[in-house]
C-alpha cells in the first residue's frame, strides 16, 4: 500500500481543502492564553549519517530542525514553504534511529476526534507564531482527513519515510515559527517563499 499522494491528487485535495481549511484554521487560530508559554527549542545542527539524496527541490542538505522523539524516532524538517494559496507545506522525514522496530505512537495524531477517526497521522502537529500569538493546526480536507502523511504504523530499525504537513499560512511578516508535534520537543523553523 503506497503512502504517498501523487502530485496531481495532492493538488486536487489541496484545492478542496484550502477553502475549508482556511475557514477552519482561522477559527482555530484565535489567541489563546496557553500560547504564551515558551516552548523548548531543540533544533539540532548535527547531521545524521545517510547517503539518501535530498528529495526537496532547491533545499540544502542541512535540515531546518532535527527533533528527537520517543523510542529512537527522529523527525528531520527539510523545508517549510509558503504557497500562494494561503498555506505552508512542511516537508521532511521520520526515521527510526533505534536498533529495533518501533510502533508509531498514536499520540502523534493529536487528540481531535475528527483526525483520530481517520487513522494514524501527524495530525497533532501545530505551528506557533509567537509574534502574532497564534497557533496553526494541520489543515483538513472536506472529509475531515488531515493534510499530512497518514497510514504508517511502524518503522523497522533504520527505516525512514518522507513526511509532509500542510498548515494555514501565518502573516507574511512571520517567518520564524515553532513547530510542535506531540511527544517531540519543539523546534523553531524558518518559512521560505
Amino acid at each position: 500500500m503506497s503512502m504517498r499522494f501523487t502530485a496531481k491528487a495532492r493538488r486536487g485535495t489541496v484545492v478542496l481543502a484550502v477553502v475549508a481549511g482556511l475557514a477552519l484554521g482561522t477559527a482555530a487560530c484565535g489567541g489563546g492564553g496557553d500560547d504564551d508559554k515558551k516552548p523548548q527549542s531543540s533544533s539540532s545542527a548535527s547531521k545524521t549519517g545517510g547517503s539518501r539524496p535530498d528529495t526537496q527541490e532547491g533545499q540544502s542538505e542541512e535540515p531546518l530542525a532535527e527533533l528527537k522523539g520517543p523510542s529512537g524516532l527522529l523527525l528531520r524538517i527539510a523545508s517549510a514553504v509558503r504557497d500562494s494559496g494561503g498555506f505552508v507545506t512542511v516537508n521532511g522525514s521520520l526515521k527510526n534511529d533505534s536498533g529495533t522496530k518501533v510502533v508509531i505512537p498514536s499520540a502523534l495524531s493529536g487528540n481531535e476526534t475528527e483526525i483520530i477517526n481517520n487513522g494514524l497521522s501527524l495530525g497533532g502537529a501545530t505551528l506557533v507564531d509567537s509574534k502574532s500569538k497564534k497557533r496553526y493546526y494541520v489543515l483538513r480536507d472536506t472529509d475531515g482527513r488531515p493534510l499530512t502523511t497518514t497510514g504508517f504504523s511502524a518503522l523497522k530499525a533504520g527505516e525512514s519515510i518522507d513526511v509532509f504537513l500542510q498548515f494555514p499560512a501565518p502573516p507574511a511578516s512571520s517567518t520564524d515559527v515553532t513547530f510542535q508535534l506531540p511527544l517531540f520537543p519543539s523546534g523553531v523553523i524558518k518559512i521560505s517563499g
